[in-house]
């Protein structure tokens, strides 16, 4: 019993053990791989350079047939022997540069389609030039290489099959832990419900026997102490309800939104009324259909209106604006407080969250929760500030075609 948003999490670290595993097995056959070419191409070389020196010195390269010759050159002319060397051999300039100097010389050379090694040196009176095709030590490599590869490929889905059974395991635990505290939650604030209705309502009995102001301030601080006890743990039921049917499990209905929308202006009425605070409602003129749990989008359209409320002061004004686009319905909230730090925008749905002009209220779920509503019915909510002149609050949700239930009239208050 996860939230999306653990669900999410939980997901992504699954891929980042995935990935680390992949990554660091790939990087372990990566360099096992480099070093065993490193090697081979060193011990390559080291036999070359040997036939080479040893075909320079006695005039024959104990190497695979028609891959050496031995070319002597004395007097300006090249004796190549019986055995023809290939185009562009024996290397001119090579033989008349140790001629002249008498150093001993090592070239490399690439042309038809292989790679020759040649050594010129001084021999007596003469020079002499080994050549050693080096075809079968270049066909080595890259059968080394090819195999490699396959390897690589092949370890890569090793690892990340590794990678998947290490991160679903790695994982498990957490989710575990995940569920139970959903499943605590749930419980416990069912529990909970009936005690704290049953403080609230004594609460307010008391406060009807209370006798002098100061008794009674003390009994309605009470009360609003229980009525908040109340509104955490409706929260907390509901945000286990929507993890309890996550995703298409979950039943859904069309919701009109419009409606919606006009219930909650109208369920503020009295409260925008006592802080003078002007409440705009405009809205299309026909329903707006969402597929979703009317009583979970209530709450956030009357959260988001209450927490406008909350910040606006006295003589302010609040705009609940909705509107529909090709992309679904758009709902927005926004109001001429003093609006926020526009860093803050993403932490203002963390749970618990407290920023500026919270008062008293240290506790809840708040926009935590709206945002987790939201995103369970395939929307998102952003919040947008301008500092010194109030926020907006932007929820996008998917619309639908369906019917709507038969509506119940709801008189629409745009209190002045």
């Amino acid at each position: 019993m996860t939230t999306s948003f653990e669900q999410s999490a939980l997901r992504r670290a699954r891929l980042r053990v995935t990935l680390w595993v992949g990554v660091t097995i790939s990087a372990l056959l990566t360099l096992g791989g480099g070093i065993s070419y490193t090697a081979l191409l060193h011990s390559q070389e080291e036999q070359i350079a040997r036939e080479l020196s040893y075909g320079a010195a006695y005039g024959t390269i104990a190497g695979p047939p028609g891959c050496s010759w031995i070319i002597l050159y004395e007097a300006g002319v090249a004796d190549t022997g019986r055995n023809a060397p290939p185009p562009g051999l024996p290397l001119r300039s090579a033989l008349d540069d140790v001629a002249r100097t008498g150093a001993v010389r090592t070239d490399e050379l690439t042309r038809n389609g292989t790679t020759y090694y040649v050594r010129t040196q001084p021999r007596g009176t003469a020079v002499v030039q080994a050549v050693f095709d080096a075809r079968f030590q270049l066909s080595d490599r890259r059968h080394l290489l090819a195999a490699f590869a396959l390897a690589a490929v092949a370890g890569f889905l090793a690892a990340l099959l590794t990678g998947i059974l290490v991160g679903r395991r790695a994982v498990a635990p957490l989710a575990e832990a995940l569920g139970r505290q959903r499943r605590f939650v749930a419980d416990a604030s069912h529990e909970l419900r009936t005690p704290i209705a049953q403080v609230h309502t004594r609460a307010q009995i008391l406060a009807r026997r209370a006798r002098g102001d100061a008794d009674r301030r003390d009994y309605d601080r009470l009360i609003a102490t229980t009525r908040r006890l109340g509104e955490i743990v409706d929260e907390l039921l509901l945000s286990a309800r929507l993890a309890a049917a996550p995703g298409d499990s979950r039943p859904t209905e069309p919701v009109d939104l419009s409606r919606l929308a006009s219930e909650a202006v109208a369920g503020e009425t009295d409260r925008a009324a006592e802080k003078n605070v002007h409440v705009h409602l405009s809205v299309p003129g026909a329903p707006v259909l969402v597929p979703g749990i009317a009583s979970a989008l209530h709450r956030v359209v009357s959260e988001l209106l209450a927490n406008a409320l909350t910040h606006t002061p006295s003589g302010g004004r609040i705009d609940v604006t909705l509107h529909t686009t090709r992309r679904g319905a758009h709902l927005m909230v926004t109001d001429t407080g003093a609006g926020f730090d526009p860093a803050d925008a993403e932490r203002l749905f963390d749970r618990f969250h407290r920023g500026a002009g919270a008062g008293d209220r240290r506790f809840g779920l708040g926009l935590a929760l709206l945002r987790e509503v939201v995103t369970s019915h395939g929307g998102t909510i952003a919040a947008e500030a301008h500092p010194g002149a109030g926020a907006t609050f932007t929820v996008r949700l998917p619309t639908t075609s369906a019917p709507a239930p038969p509506p119940t009239p709801v008189p629409v208050a745009r209190p002045a």
